[in-house]
C-alpha cells in the first residue's frame, strides 16, 4: 500500500513569516520592514482601527440614500474655486456606470488622485440631476489583485507602509489567523476570567483581527489592555516583593540626639510637609527592609534638605551616603550647598563626576573604599566599576526622571558587592575596620558592616500624576512635600510671541536696571546645534546639552535658525543689554568655569546669565528675578515649570516670560497650562492630558516602553482593577513559581523585565 503524500507541517507561532502559506518573497520583506518576522508577531500587529465597510456593488446596483461601497477607475479629475469653497471633483467608471465624486476644501486630492487610478470609496449616495454623486467620501488606492468584499462588516485597519498596504496585512493576518489563534496559550486562571468577564486571550485576538461587531472589538480591546495593565502592575509587585523579601539594608539608628543634632545643622526651621515627609523617611531607613522611596515635590519645595537629613542618619549610623544627580552642574551644585551646610562638622562630603580626573579621581575613590569618605555627590560617574564603597547605606537620585531602574539597580548594588570586594582586601592586608567616632553624633562607632543593600531615594520636582506614578513608579512608596517653604513669592508667567520679543528685552532690561538679576535660556549652544535642528528636531546636535528634549507639538520651522547662546550673548551685548554684565553657562564649559561663573552670578557680579538647560535644576540665586525662554514652545510643560522655578526665590516679585510661536494646538495649549497655573500638579496632570502617557513614558523612566492598547487616561477603571488584582496575585504567589503560572511569567518578563528592571527576579 502506498504511503500517504508529506502533508505540509502546519505553522506555530515561531514560523518566519516567508515560511508562511500564501506569502511570497516580497510580501516577506515588506511585513519584515515593519517588524513581523514570523506568525507571532504577525498575530500581534494589532488594528488602529476598525471602520465600518458597506458591502461592494457594482454602480448600477447603488441605491441612492444609503451608506455605500464600490470600486473603479477614475476616468476625469479637476479643481474647481468657483464660489466660496473651492473643490476638486472626480470621475468614477466602473463598466456599468458613472459615479461623480467631490471633495470640498480638500484641493490637496489633486496630487494623490489622478485619472487611470483605481480606488474603492465609500459614502451616502445621492442623486444630483440625472448624475449619481457622492460627497466626501472616504477612499483608498487599490492593488490589482485587491478582492471585492460583498458584505458588511468591520474591516481593521492595520499600521502599514508604503511597501505593504493595509489590505494586504489584513489578507495576510486572514490566511493564518485560525491556525495562530489555536495556539495562543491562556495565562489567567478560567474563574480569575470568567469573574471579570473577559474573554480567552485567543478569542481576543480574533476579534481584533475578524470582528463580527463593534462589541467583540470592545470585549477584545478591554481584555488585551487589561493583559497589559496586569502585567505591568504584576511586575511592579513581583520586583517590590523581591525587594522586601530578599533583600537586606542597614537598619539605621534614630534618636532625639541625633534628630537635634542634623536639624541644627540647617539654617532654618523645616516646614510641617518637610517634616511628614522626614517622618516616612526615618520610619523607612530604621528598619532592615531597603527603602525604595519616591520624594516628589514642587519646584523650591525643599526635597534636598530632606534628602539631606536622611544622609546624616546614614553618616550617624557610621555608614556611607551617595547623592546622583543627573548633570555635573547639579552635582557641583549639590557638592557645593551640602559643604557649605556641614561646614566646621567632622562629616566628610567629597564630589565626583567625569571632569574629576586623573589623581585626584584616583584619591576620591581610594577614600571612598575606605570609608574616609561619608557623603559622596556625582553623575553617572558613580556607577562605574571602579567606584567601590565602605558601606553605603543611602542612596539619594535626584531627578528621577533622568534615571531608570537600572540606575537604581546598580546603585544598589554598591552597597553589597563593593563592600564584600573592599573587606577582602582589607583582610589580606591586615587592616582594620573603622573605629572613628560618628561624624554626626559623637556616638561610638558601629562594628564592620556586613554586605547589604542600601536604601534609596529618589527626587522629583517635576511631580508625577497620580495615574502615572502608581503606573510607572508602583515599585516605589511615594512621599509629597505639599507645600512651599514660606517667604516664596508668586511668579507672573506671560507668553509672548517673536514679534514682541523687543519689548520682553527692554522689560528686562529694567529689571537689571533696578539692580535684580536674570536668565536667559535657548535650545542650543553655538550654529552647529541650529543647523542640525532645523531639519530633524528629535535630534540632539553636537554640543546641544544631551537632555533638551524636543515634544510633539514643537515642530522645527523651515525658516530661520534657533536662537544659541553665542549668537544671542553678541546680539544682547550690542543691543538691548549693552553695558551690562553678560555670562554664558552650558554643559560644554570646563568644570572650573562653570563652578566660577555660578559664584560670580550668586555674588552679583554678574546681571544675566544666557544658558541652555542645565539651570533647569538646583539654582537657586534669590536676586534672579526674570527668566525669559527662547523658543518656549520647544520645550515641555514640565522642563519650562522647572525653569520657572529658578526665580521667584527672593522677596521682590518674579517673572517669567516665554518667548514662543506655537505650531501646533497642542503647544499653543501647553503655553497657556503654563501661564494660567503656578501648581505642578496641576500642570503634570494637564502634560499627560494633552501630551499622552507616550511621551511621558519614554522621559520620565529610561527604557520604559509605551502601552500599545490600554490609554492611561481612558483605562484608568482597567488600572485600578489591574492593580488590585496583581497586589492580591503576588501576596498570594510572590515568585510566581508555581507551575501553572510558568506561561504568565514567561511573558511578563518578555514584556516588562527589562523596563522594570526584573533581571534578578525572574
Amino acid at each position: 500500500m502506498a504511503s500517504p503524500p508529506d502533508q505540509p507541517t502546519p505553522p506555530d507561532l515561531t514560523t518566519p513569516i516567508d515560511k508562511l502559506p500564501g506569502v511570497g518573497s516580497k510580501r516577506a520583506h515588506a511585513l519584515a520592514a515593519l517588524g513581523l518576522t514570523n506568525l507571532g508577531k504577525l498575530v500581534a500587529h494589532l488594528p488602529m482601527r476598525h471602520e465600518f465597510q458597506a458591502g461592494e456593488a457594482k454602480i448600477a446596483e447603488l441605491t441612492p440614500g444609503q451608506i455605500v461601497s464600490t470600486r473603479g477607475d477614475i476616468t476625469a479629475t479637476r479643481p474647481v474655486f468657483i464660489g466660496r469653497l473651492p473643490r476638486f471633483e472626480a470621475v468614477l467608471m466602473d463598466g456599468t456606470g458613472r459615479l461623480d465624486l467631490v471633495w470640498f476644501n480638500q484641493n490637496f486630492l489633486r496630487d494623490k488622485i489622478h485619472p487611470g487610478a483605481r480606488v474603492r470609496v465609500q459614502g451616502e449616495l445621492k442623486r444630483r440631476g440625472a448624475k449619481l454623486q457622492l460627497a466626501n467620501p472616504r477612499w483608498e488606492p487599490l492593488g490589482d489583485d485587491e478582492p471585492a468584499s460583498r458584505r458588511e462588516r468591520l474591516r481593521p485597519v492595520y499600521p502599514a507602509s508604503e511597501r505593504i498596504k493595509s489590505w494586504e496585512i489584513e489578507q495576510t493576518i486572514a490566511g493564518v489567523l485560525d491556525a495562530a489563534t489555536a495556539q495562543i496559550e491562556e495565562h489567567l486562571p478560567e474563574p480569575f476570567r470568567r469573574e471579570r468577564n473577559l474573554p480567552t486571550l485567543a478569542e481576543a485576538y480574533r476579534m481584533m483581527h475578524r470582528p463580527e461587531s463593534e462589541e467583540e472589538v470592545a470585549a477584545a480591546h478591554r481584555r488585551l489592555a487589561f493583559d497589559e495593565l496586569l502585567m505591568l502592575q504584576l511586575g511592579v509587585f513581583l520586583k517590590r516583593a523581591h525587594l522586601r523579601g530578599s533583600l537586606r539594608a542597614p537598619a539605621l539608628r534614630h534618636s532625639a540626639e541625633i534628630d537635634q543634632r542634623i536639624r541644627a545643622r540647617f539654617p532654618f526651621a523645616l516646614t510641617s510637609a518637610q517634616d511628614k515627609v522626614v517622618a516616612d523617611i526615618v520610619r523607612d531607613l530604621t528598619t532592615s527592609v531597603p527603602a525604595n522611596r519616591l520624594i516628589q515635590g514642587d519646584v523650591g519645595s525643599g526635597k534636598t534638605v530632606v534628602a539631606l537629613y536622611a544622609m546624616l542618619l546614614a553618616v550617624a549610623s557610621e555608614h556611607q551616603a551617595a547623592l546622583m544627580a543627573p548633570t555635573e552642574i547639579l552635582a557641583e551644585q549639590h557638592h557645593a550647598n551640602i559643604a557649605r551646610a556641614l561646614g566646621g562638622s567632622k562629616v566628610r562630603v567629597a564630589l565626583l563626576t567625569g571632569a574629576v580626573t586623573g589623581p585626584e579621581r584616583e584619591s576620591v575613590l581610594a577614600r571612598l573604599a575606605r570609608g574616609e569618605i561619608d557623603i559622596i555627590v556625582g553623575t553617572h560617574a558613580l556607577l562605574t566599576e571602579t567606584v567601590a564603597f565602605h558601606s553605603l547605606a543611602v542612596a539619594v537620585i535626584d531627578e528621577q526622571h533622568r534615571f531608570g531602574v537600572h540606575q537604581r539597580a546598580t546603585l544598589r548594588v554598591k552597597g553589597g558587592t563593593a563592600l564584600r570586594a573592599v573587606s577582602d582586601q582589607s583582610r589580606a592586608h591586615g587592616s582594620e575596620s573603622r573605629t572613628t567616632k560618628s561624624r554626626a553624633t559623637g556616638s561610638r562607632a558601629a562594628p564592620e558592616p556586613e554586605p547589604s543593600t542600601p536604601h534609596v531615594l529618589v527626587m522629583t520636582a517635576t511631580p508625577i500624576p497620580r495615574t502615572l506614578g502608581i503606573t510607572l513608579f508602583g515599585d516605589l512608596d511615594i512621599s509629597t512635600i505639599d507645600a512651599l517653604p514660606p517667604g516664596r513669592t508668586p511668579i507672573e508667567t506671560r507668553v509672548v510671541t517673536p514679534d514682541q520679543r523687543a519689548d520682553a528685552y527692554a522689560f528686562l532690561r529694567e529689571r537689571l536696571d533696578a539692580g535684580e538679576q536674570a536668565y536667559i535660556v535657548v535650545p542650543t549652544i553655538d550654529d552647529g546645534g541650529t543647523a542640525l535642528r532645523a531639519v530633524n528636531p528629535n535630534e540632539s546636535a553636537p554640543g546641544s546639552e544631551s537632555h533638551t528634549t524636543e515634544y510633539p507639538g514643537s515642530e522645527s520651522r523651515a525658516t530661520g535658525n534657533l536662537t544659541n547662546v553665542r549668537a544671542l550673548m553678541k546680539e544682547l551685548e550690542a543691543g538691548p543689554l549693552a553695558g551690562k554684565r553678560i555670562a554664558a553657562l552650558h554643559g560644554r564649559l570646563k568644570r572650573q568655569t562653570r563652578e566660577h561663573v555660578m559664584e560670580r552670578f550668586r555674588a552679583g557680579r554678574i546681571d544675566a546669565l544666557v544658558a541652555t538647560t542645565v539651570i533647569e535644576v538646583g539654582v537657586d540665586v534669590p536676586n534672579a528675578t526674570v527668566m525669559l525662554v527662547e523658543h518656549a514652545d520647544r520645550f515641555g510643560l514640565a522642563q519650562l515649570h522647572q525653569l520657572r522655578g529658578r526665580v521667584g526665590r527672593g522677596a521682590a516679585k518674579s517673572h517669567c516670560i516665554l518667548i514662543g510661536e506655537p505650531a501646533t494646538p497642542n503647544a499653543l495649549e501647553r503655553l497657556a497650562v503654563l501661564a494660567d497655573s503656578a501648581d505642578g500638579f496641576v500642570i503634570a496632570e494637564k502634560d499627560l492630558e494633552i501630551r499622552g502617557p507616550g511621551e511621558l513614558f519614554g522621559s520620565r523612566q529610561s527604557g520604559a516602553s509605551p502601552l500599545r492598547v490600554a490609554d492611561l487616561m481612558r483605562d484608568r477603571e482597567l488600572l485600578a482593577m489591574a492593580r488590585r488584582d496583581a497586589r492580591e496575585w503576588i501576596e498570594r504567589s510572590p515568585a510566581l513559581a508555581r507551575p501553572e503560572e510558568r506561561t504568565l511569567l514567561r511573558r511578563l518578563l518578555k514584556a516588562y523585565g527589562e523596563t522594570l528592571g526584573l533581571g534578578d527576579v525572574g
